[in-house]
């Protein structure tokens, strides 16, 4: 209804026809609009022409201002904290597999062993 009343005045049946909404339905949105300060109702005879209050959203405009630096600088700091936590899960994994893959390596198997094959004594 805003993105309507955007383009200009607009009687409630006006606003009411992209809707699947009865006259009375609309009518009740449009009381909300008009408490919030958002919009503006006037009586000309049979016609209640409805328009945007410009000032009204412009509170509207400052106020998520407001929360959207709030949220931006939370977010930024939750940016962050995951990078530094990814990192340190990151190198934990790498030690992790650095460390299996010197357990596992054939220098460190056991004695008397070069290459899967036992050292020979020179005996037959």
């Amino acid at each position: 209804m805003l993105a309507q009343l955007k383009l200009g005045e607009s009687s409630v049946s006006d606003l009411a026809r992209p809707y699947n909404m009865s006259l009375p339905a609309v009518t009740k949105h449009i009381k909300v609009l008009e408490k919030a300060g958002l919009i503006t109702k006037t009586k000309e005879a049979q016609w209640r022409p409805c328009k945007l209050k410009e000032d009204g959203l412009k509170e509207v405009s400052d106020w998520i201002e407001e929360y959207r630096a709030y949220w931006e600088a939370s977010f930024d700091r939750l940016e962050v904290y995951l990078k530094s936590v990814t990192a340190e899960k990151e190198a934990e994994k790498l030690e992790n597999q650095t460390s299996d893959q010197k357990e596992s390596s054939p220098r460190h198997g056991k004695k008397g062993k070069k290459n899967g094959r036992k050292k020979s004594d020179g005996k037959s």
